[in-house]
This record gives structure tokens, sequence and C-alpha cells, in this order.
């Protein structure tokens, strides 16, 4: 298992101390996302003159919305990897049916080469007994 990471972050011009399992680089990615987020949100009037616990419910809000929106896009991306994998599954066993096809024909082509070879012979020789017999 990974060991433990403790790292400083800066959220909203206050520091904190995050703990996790990840590394501090996706700490500091997270702690950066919030922040963009908040900033975003503090460029907008309307947002600046709500109550802090408002502004903080807003946030959490739109970072739960961003969650949803991209663990939909998750479960889209999936079934159509799932797809994929199945157009692909069938892509193969076509292809298989195809390549046993393909051998089948080759060996039916060598047979009637063969028939064909044997056939000439037999002309040939009966072609031979045939002037053999008018002499």
């Amino acid at each position: 298992m990974a060991s433990k990471t403790d790292t400083e972050v800066i959220i909203g011009g206050k520091v904190f101390t995050l703990s996790g399992y990840e590394s501090e680089e996706y700490l500091q990615k997270v702690a950066s996302y919030i922040n963009n987020k908040i900033a975003d949100y503090n460029k907008m009037d309307g947002f600046k003159r709500q109550p802090l616990d408002t502004q903080n419910v807003l946030l959490q809000l739109n970072i739960a919305d961003d969650y949803f929106k991209a663990k939909k896009q998750v479960e889209m991306l999936e079934g159509q990897l799932s797809d994929k994998e199945k157009e692909l599954y069938d892509i193969k066993h076509e292809l298989i049916a195809t390549q046993i096809k393909l051998e089948n024909t080759e060996k039916n082509v060598k047979n009637l080469q063969s028939d064909i070879s044997e056939d000439s012979r037999k002309i040939i020789q009966m072609e031979t007994e045939l002037k053999t017999l008018k002499k």
C-alpha cells in the first residue's frame, strides 16, 4: 500500500494540511481546482454579496455538478468502450471465420488442380492409346 502523504496547501487564502495516499502533486492539483472555482465565483458580483455560508453551498453545488457531469461522461465513455470491445470481438470472430473459409477454399483449389492434372494425364494417356489403335 502507498504511504500516506501530508502536504500543506492554500485554499481561499488559508493554509490547510491535506493527508492522503495520493501524491503531493495530486493534492496540490485538488487545491488548485478549488481555488480556481473560488476565483471564478468571486468574479461575480451577485456571489460576493451572498452570506459566506451561501457562498460555500454554491461552491459545493458547483463542484458536485462538475463531479456528476464527469461521472456521466465516464459512464458514457465506458459504454462506448464496451461497444468497441464487442465490435472488436465480432470483427476478430469474423476474421477467424474468413480465414477458415480461405483455408478451405485453398484446399479445394489444390484438390481441383490435382484433379485437373490427373485428368490431363488421363487425356494424354487416352490420346496416346487412341493413336496406337489407329495405326
